[in-house]
């Protein structure tokens, strides 16, 4: 079905403008901010707005803006001062403090820690405790190894960067020396600043992606898989996500007969959001995805928890801005089918029927084509 075509413009009245990055928020490479301008520019079309390209303080800009950034912006003063006030601002998210966009909150610290960041809340962790692995999190070597000797009579303990991304910088430990020897190449001054996180390490595992979008008045709330590759180096990547898309948020997507290993992910979800919701009542999001894993320890105990927030433009964002556009243009339709996927190599080819984000060569990651492909779903 065509798009549904803009509402006319009234005399005084100015369309208003999407637009790229906010200072150090924008996307940090360029093969990223191709496809962040090519969802930037999805989302304009969503709005009956134009796409005016990167952010540029001071420049006047017809009719009211909507941001698109590559990060999530710390700080409210800075996003209001770019007139990002509330959720129908942006794509992404703000955050009062940097620990707040991490995966530090999920966990709590060790009793009487050495050292606690700011902006940290005891309220959160201690509420998602029933929806999370057993965890902690650390600031400090020394919290770090007690953190990581009270999990280890669970099994391996898994040690990841409180600010990592797509499973770099991630560790396991399966006795207390190689614990402290991974402890103890940890620069203690980035450990300051960022933090680590050290779970019970799982095995036989399924990770979901489950998340809500809004804009405008375009909800839309979804669960999902992702996976991962191999990039032109050999190293291990994301690959892609495949959603399935339903119209609403996570209470609507509750209403549904979801497979039960489904519901058991997206109330994990919606109950950790909504604690974030209540303990960091200044943050806000229009985009807000979790990673929900679902395993067994070394033995054999099966667990079950979310292991991180995204509330920014992320890899599986190319899909939501496709569900957006095809539920707007039929009106009647609930479940839609989206993936989005990331090939390396220079014989990469997109699919029939699929939207490009990129496709070309990256000076840091080398050939990649990126792509959406909107799935029929009979389910309507």
């Amino acid at each position: 079905m065509a798009s549904s075509a803009p509402p006319p413009v009234q005399a005084g009245h100015a369309r208003g403008s999407v637009v790229l990055g906010v200072g150090r928020d924008a996307a940090h490479s360029s093969h990223e901010a191709a496809a962040h301008a090519a969802i930037a520019q999805q989302l304009a079309d969503l709005l009956h707005y134009d796409f005016a390209g990167a952010y540029v303080p001071g420049q006047p800009y017809p009719g009211p803006l909507y941001f698109v950034p590559g990060d999530v912006l710390t700080g409210l003063d800075t996003a209001a001062a770019c007139g990002i006030r509330s959720a129908s601002d942006l794509f992404g998210g703000v955050v009062p403090d940097r620990v707040v966009a991490s995966k530090a909150i999920t966990h709590p610290l060790v009793d009487a820690p050495t050292r606690a960041p700011e902006g940290w809340s005891e309220a959160f962790a201690e509420r998602v405790r029933a929806v999370v692995l057993p965890g902690y999190s650390a600031y400090a070597p020394a919290d770090a190894r007690r953190a990581g000797r009270a999990l280890l009579h669970l099994g391996p303990v898994r040690i990841k960067p409180a600010h990592g991304n797509a499973g770099r910088g991630q560790r396991v430990a399966s006795d207390i020396g190689e614990l402290d020897a991974i402890i103890a190449d940890v620069d203690e001054d980035a450990l300051a600043s960022d933090g680590l996180v050290l779970e019970t390490d799982l095995r036989d595992l399924t990770t979901w992606s489950v998340g809500q979008v809004r804009v405008d008045h375009h909800t839309i709330a979804y669960y999902g898989t992702q996976w991962l590759t191999r990039d032109n180096a050999g190293e291990v990547a994301y690959g892609g996500s495949s959603l399935r898309v339903h119209r609403g948020g996570f209470d609507a997507l509750l209403r549904e007969p979801l497979p039960p290993p489904v519901r058991e992910a997206a109330a994990q979800a919606q109950l950790y959001d909504e604690a974030a919701r209540q303990c960091f009542p200044r943050m806000f999001a229009s985009r807000r995805n979790y990673d929900v894993v679902q395993g067994k320890d070394h033995r054999g105990q099966a667990h079950a928890g979310v292991l991180e927030s995204s509330w920014r433009i992320g890899g599986a964002s190319g899909a939501e801005a496709a569900a957006l556009l095809r539920l707007r243009d039929e009106p009647g339709r609930r479940w839609l089918g989206v993936r989005t996927e990331e090939r390396y190599g220079s014989d990469a080819e997109p699919p029939p029927g699929a939207t490009v984000l990129f496709r070309g060569t990256d000076p840091a990651v080398g050939p990649l084509l990126k792509f959406t492909v909107v799935e029929d779903d009979d389910d309507t």
